[in-house]
Order: structure tokens, then sequence, then C-alpha cells
């Protein structure tokens, strides 16, 4: 676009005023950060990234683009933070003043926080379910046709259980929190007692080390998580706002394939957090960030940061087309 225009601008040069804005951007990312860890339910997740210059690490060993969503209600904040390691030290560092309710996959990275915070942790039934589609496609071809002669595989038995379970949340998300918790209480639960005591009685009839049999153990292990999205209505059955939220980043890495610096893969961080939370808050991204930089040098204050935040600011909304990524 400089190009056209007649501008003989680098790539490099483009690249070093976004890593030399982290800097200047990074205190509205810790206030969203707090405003986020005060609130009493996030999502998280995390996905892969290549950073070829990182101390103590290979350029091809992974490293890692955290996320975490959620935040009080009406202003929600979606939060990418990079960091070479996938320890549990991580999100301990990042939820360190949460104690709400955290849904992931599962992860056992999570545990750690979750344990020395108090904080309550529920699963994700999207990550459980693609276990088993996984398994269902894998099967052999014999079972995979139509006909007198078909065999319906213990995963397809399995995704009818969780289908049955997903209806029941395209029915009622547009209810009250109330109704849907009590909803969830009267259909939900027994459903999930059901698919929990045919878990049970088939898990052990199907071939150690099979698709379906890890799907099955995987699904039986985080049972108590699983679960745990029918305790109030508020709750999501997935962490489908997390990964809704980290899949631009996941497309855009395709094109840009990796970071060559931490400074920069930081500065990504920084850049996806405002753009997402922007989205999240239904505001059109471009004018949201022409709207920070234009104000944030004389944001000296915590008031004159808090006025930046997205829910604070008043632009025009953005386009159905925009906001449908949310």
């Amino acid at each position: 676009m400089l190009a056209r225009l007649g501008h003989d601008v680098s790539r490099t040069s483009m690249a070093h005023w976004i890593i030399r804005l982290e800097d200047v951007l990074k205190p509205l990312i810790h206030l969203m950060r707090e405003v986020q860890n005060g609130s009493d339910y996030l999502q998280a997740d995390e996905t892969r990234i290549q950073v070829l210059k990182e101390d103590g690490k290979t350029a091809q060993s992974d490293k890692w683009m955290w996320v975490t969503r959620g935040g009080p209600p009406g202003q929600p904040s979606v939060l990418f933070e990079y960091d070479p390691s996938r320890a549990g030290s991580v999100p301990v560092r990042l939820l360190d003043d949460f104690s709400g309710i955290l849904q992931a996959d599962g992860y056992s990275g999570y545990g750690q926080v979750c344990r020395d915070n108090d904080i309550t942790r529920i699963g994700c039934w999207d990550h459980a379910r693609r276990k088993f589609v996984e398994a269902a496609k894998a099967a052999p071809a014999s079972k995979q046709g139509k006909g007198q002669n078909h065999r319906v595989s213990k995963a397809d038995v399995a995704l009818g259980h969780i289908r049955k379970l997903y209806a029941i949340e395209r029915q009622i998300k547009d209810l009250s929190g109330a109704e849907r918790h009590r909803l969830r209480q009267a259909q939900s639960l027994p459903l999930l007692e059901t698919l929990k005591a045919w878990l049970d009685a088939n898990v052990s009839k199907v071939l150690k080390g099979s698709l379906t049999r890890k799907a099955m153990e995987y699904t039986l292990n985080q049972w108590d998580y699983l679960v745990g999205y029918c305790e109030r209505g508020d709750l999501q059955i997935s962490n489908v706002l997390a990964e809704n939220a980290i899949r631009p980043f996941a497309v855009g890495r395709k094109a840009w394939l990796f970071a060559d610096t931490t400074q920069g893969a930081k500065a990504s961080a920084t850049c996806y957090s405002l753009i997402e939370t922007a989205k999240a808050n239904e505001l059109e991204p471009s004018a949201y960030l022409h709207h920070v930089l234009k104000h944030i040098a004389g944001a000296d204050t915590v008031e004159k940061l808090e006025a930046l935040l997205p829910w604070n600011v008043d632009l025009e909304p953005a386009s159905n087309t925009v906001a449908q990524y949310r």
C-alpha cells in the first residue's frame, strides 16, 4: 500500500516501528490485564509460534503464544502473551490475582495456578468432541459406508451423545443466565450422566492405544471439568470464545510463518491484544488503533489510560462484517 503511494519504506523499518510501539502500548495492556483478572470467568488457550532468535532455544523449537479471554460484564478483553515456555509457571504469572472460574482444555499446565489461587477449573467439550471426530474418521472404510451392513462405531455413538448436549446449548443461547442454568440442570445433566455410564461400560471393550480408546479415556479423565459448565448459566460448553480469538493469529501465522526476535513476538502479542479486544467490544479495529495512537502520548495518568480502554471509547461500532469474527 505504501509502495503504491510512492513511499519507499522497508519491511524492516515497519517492523521496528511496531516493536518500538510495544513499550508505548504496554501500560494499556497491563491495565487490561488488571481488569480482566478482576472478573470471575476466563477462558485460556495457547498456540505455537516459531521465534528464530530466542536465548537458549533453537530456531526450530516450539515457543508459545498464550491467550486469555474474559472480563467483567460489558468489558471483554482478549490478551495475547508471548513466552518461550509452556510450563505451568506461565499461567501462574498471567493469572496471578485471578480467583474465579478458568475454562481450558486438558493441558496440565493450568493445574498449578488453579491449586495456588483456588481457581475453579472447567473443561472444553470442543476438545473432547474433536477427539471422537478424529476417531470416527479413522474407522475402517467398511464401517464408514451406508446400508444394512453399516456398523455404528463407538466413536459415532459418543458423538451422538455429545450432539444432544450442543443441541440444548443452541436452544437456550438467547435465554437469561438463570434460565440457562435451570435448563442445563434439568436437561443437560441427565444426558451427561447417561454418557458417563456408557463410557464407563464400554471403555474397557475398546483396543488400548486406539483413537477411540484415547478419546474415551480423555473424556473420563476430564469428566469433573467437563460437567462444570452446568453449574452456572453464563458459562460456555466449550472454550470457543478463546479459540475464536486465537484463530486470526493462527491464520496469519500461515502467511508470516515466524517472528525473528523475542521483541517482535512480544510486539505481535500487543497488536493482537488490541485488535481482538476492539473486536470483542464491537469496535472497528483500525479506528480504535488510530484513536489510541492519537491520544496515548498524553495518557500520563491511570485515569487517562482508562479512558483509552475500548469499553470507555466513544467510537462508531464495527460493521457486521467485522463483528461476526468476535
